[in-house]
Order: structure tokens, then C-alpha cells, then sequence
């Protein structure tokens, strides 16, 4: 007994998917800002607007009303009927909100339970890269294998169809999608998502679409859905939410719509391992589609303006930067410094008191770059601009 006691290792009974992850690459970088109060975050992606005082209004009077209860598992019957209105009024696509919408603990349990619900050990998951990190170890956790297909700077970061087909084999099962693009702010035209539509129909694929940042597009781009296109919807899961266009990353309220037959099963696992959303931010998800929706469209017309500084100092600093169509991210090349993206951001934080996310921390294709999140306040991020100029004159090669 003593030598099994002795002997004893927690670690060995962590499963191997769990244990071999990485932390998330940005939170780690961000652990060194943290109690710096000399700092100037492009970092996090958090708008800097606090949520619009209506909904924070209905939160209070949910509270002040004593509605503390639980709801459906689902969510609200009325919340989950204004989704489905919202949906089809803004991106064409109709779904009943009895069986085809649930309302989850922001997007990432949406996409916990999409992965948990479709993928058996050794499905393959093609996904977009450079992406949002919780995307590959999404798929591992579900014991899936990841796929990136890697989108390049020359393409603004889009998809190539072409490169897409090269990466389908027998074990393929689910392409995720996430346009406007975490971090590059890159759409996908039209035109390139009825090709990608074309596709998964052809290799029976089951296609993610995380459409958080739909609302953010600038311009004269149009976001358009690809589970609006015909034959689509049947074979997609639609992933959106309230944190960035409302401004309420706080309240966690996201939601998924999609066939029936698969809703009901991501349900089951919803139901058992959270069973609901809170209903105090339930209430204030509500109240956003009833009544922000001109808050949300001024704070898109803030970020384009900031947007349109953070691209034209960035390349005035000396860097290549594409022009992002969408959400709140620029994603500069550094590789005129020389410097690995670590090293940049690191070198940057040191000497210059600004945060950047490492390229590297966004996967395959994000090495040689790093993302500035131009979702904070304009002198901000002026003077974070000054700042960088600054720092690759010392350091460029």
C-alpha cells in the first residue's frame, strides 16, 4: 500500500487530448500584462464600449423583478423566437425556433457541443487557419483531428477553394468556418462561399459557420450566410452570439440554430452538462434584438474609423497590413523586423508598454504576424501607433 501511495501520479490519469494541450497562447502572452498599469492593450478582443444602458437596464429590472429561476434548457421560448427572427430578417435563413435554436454560454459552448455532438474518434475537422484558438483544441478535446486549411495575406485571408479540395480525404467530416475572421478580420465573398457550399455538398461535409462578427463589416462589403444558400442549411450549423456587436462579452450569451435532427442531439448534452443560460442575461439578449440595434451600428461606425487609423499608421510604421473587411482585428506582418511574432510582441510589451497577440498563437499561417485589436479608444491607439513606429525603426533589419 505504502509503495502505491508513493507512487501515486495525478498527472497519469489526465487522458492524453487534455494533457497534451496547450494553453491558450493568448491568455499566456496576456499573463505578462497583467498589473501593468502603464500598458496599452491591442490584445484582448473586447469591445471597449460598456454594454448599451437598455440592456443593461433590462438585466437590472430581471433582477429587481426577482426573476431568478431557471428556464427551459433551450433558453427562453421568446429569446430564442426573436433569434430566429433576427436571422431571417438579416441573413436570410429561417429556422423554428421550437427545435432548430438553443440558446448557449456564449459561442464557445456552441461549438463544445457541435464538436461532442458530430465527431467520433479520428473524424477529420478542416478548419480555417490562422483562427480563433479555441478551434483546434475544440477538436482534439472531441478526439477529432484538426486540419487547417492555412488562408494567406495575398488572398486577404480568404479561403482558396482549390487548396480546400487538396485537404478533403475519406475521414473528412466538418468544415468550420469563421467569416469575418478571428484575427484577421478577412471576409469570405460570396462568390468563394457558393464554391465552399458546392463542396461540402459534394463530400456530404458538415460545415460550422461561427458568424460572431457578422455584424462588423465595413465599407461596401455585405455579410452573407452560407447557410442561406440552397441545400445549405440543411448541413450547417449556425454559430452567433451577443458579445461583440452588443458589446456584452460579460453576460456569456450566445446561440446555435441548425437541423433538428442534430440540434436534438447538442440539446442532450447542453441539458446535462449546463442545463441553462442564466436568465438575467437571457433577458438582456432580448432586449438587444428588440431595441440596440442603433447602438450596435454606431459603435460599427466607431471601429471602421479606428480601423481606418490602425491600417494607415501600421503601414506608415513600416509594416504590410491588409485591409480587414470586418470585425475589430488588424493582422500585420512583421517579418521585415526579422523577428519571430513572439519575439515582436514580446520586444514590444518590454520597450514600447504595448500588447500585441502573437501570430503564432492563432495556428498554422500565423507566424510572421501579429494582431492589433483596434476595439479601444482612439488616443489609445494613436499613441500605441506612435509607439510601434518607434519600435521597428530600432529594430528592423
Amino acid at each position: 500500500m505504502s509503495n502505491c501511495i508513493e507512487n501515486f501520479s495525478a498527472e497519469s490519469f489526465i487522458v492524453a487530448p487534455v494533457r497534451d494541450l496547450p494553453k491558450s497562447g493568448i491568455r499566456e502572452f496576456f499573463d505578462l500584462v497583467a498589473g501593468r498599469s502603464d500598458v496599452i492593450s491591442l490584445g484582448v478582443g473586447e469591445p471597449d464600449f460598456t454594454t448599451p444602458w437598455n440592456i443593461r437596464e433590462s438585466a437590472i429590472y430581471s433582477l429587481e423583478a426577482g426573476h431568478t429561476s431557471y428556464t427551459s434548457n433551450a433558453g427562453l421560448p421568446a429569446l430564442r423566437k426573436a433569434i430566429c427572427d433576427y436571422l431571417g430578417k438579416y441573413y436570410n435563413v429561417n429556422y423554428d425556433p421550437a427545435h432548430e435554436c438553443l440558446v448557449t454560454i456564449g459561442v464557445s459552448e456552441a461549438l463544445d457541443l457541435a464538436m461532442r455532438a458530430l465527431i467520433n474518434p479520428g473524424d477529420e475537422v478542416i478548419y480555417t487557419s490562422p483562427c480563433f484558438v479555441s478551434y483546434p483544441a475544440e477538436v482534439l478535446m472531441a478526439r477529432g483531428v484538426p486540419v487547417p486549411l492555412v488562408t494567406r495575406d495575398c488572398d486577404n485571408f480568404s479561403v482558396d477553394p482549390a487548396e480546400l479540395r487538396k485537404l478533403i480525404t475519406p475521414k473528412s467530416k466538418v468544415l468550420l468556418l469563421n467569416f469575418p475572421c478571428n484575427p484577421t478580420g478577412a471576409i469570405a465573398p460570396e462568390a468563394v462561399l457558393r464554391e465552399i457550399a458546392d463542396i461540402a455538398k459534394e463530400n456530404n461535409l458538415i460545415v460550422i459557420t461561427d458568424e460572431i462578427y457578422s455584424e462588423l463589416v465595413y465599407d461596401d462589403c455585405k455579410h452573407v450566410s452560407i447557410a442561406s444558400f440552397p441545400g445549405m442549411k440543411e448541413r450547417t450549423i449556425f454559430l452567433h452570439g451577443f458579445s461583440k456587436a452588443f458589446a456584452m462579452t460579460g453576460f456569456r450569451i450566445g446561440y446555435v440554430c441548425g437541423p433538428q435532427v442534430i440540434m436534438d442531439a447538442m440539446y442532450k448534452i447542453h441539458q446535462y452538462a449546463i442545463m441553462c443560460a442564466p436568465i438575467t442575461a437571457q433577458e438582456a439578449a432580448l432586449e438587444a434584438l428588440k431595441s440596440a440595434r442603433k447602438d450596435m451600428l454606431r459603435m460599427r461606425d466607431s471601429y471602421w474609423e479606428r480601423r481606418n487609423i490602425i491600417v494607415h499608421g501600421l503601414r506608415n510604421a513600416g509594416l504590410e497590413c491588409v485591409m480587414p473587411q470586418g470585425a475589430f482585428y488588424s493582422f500585420p506582418s512583421i517579418k521585415s523586423t526579422g523577428m519571430t511574432s513572439r519575439e515582436f510582441a514580446e520586444g514590444l510589451l518590454k520597450e514600447e508598454s504595448v500588447a500585441v497577440v502573437p501570430g503564432s498563437a492563432f495556428g498554422p499561417g500565423g507566424e510572421g504576424y501579429v494582431r492589433a485589436c483596434y476595439a479601444t479608444a482612439e488616443d489609445q491607439i494613436i499613441e500605441a501607433l506612435k509607439r510601434i513606429k518607434r519600435f521597428v525603426a530600432q529594430n528592423s533589419k
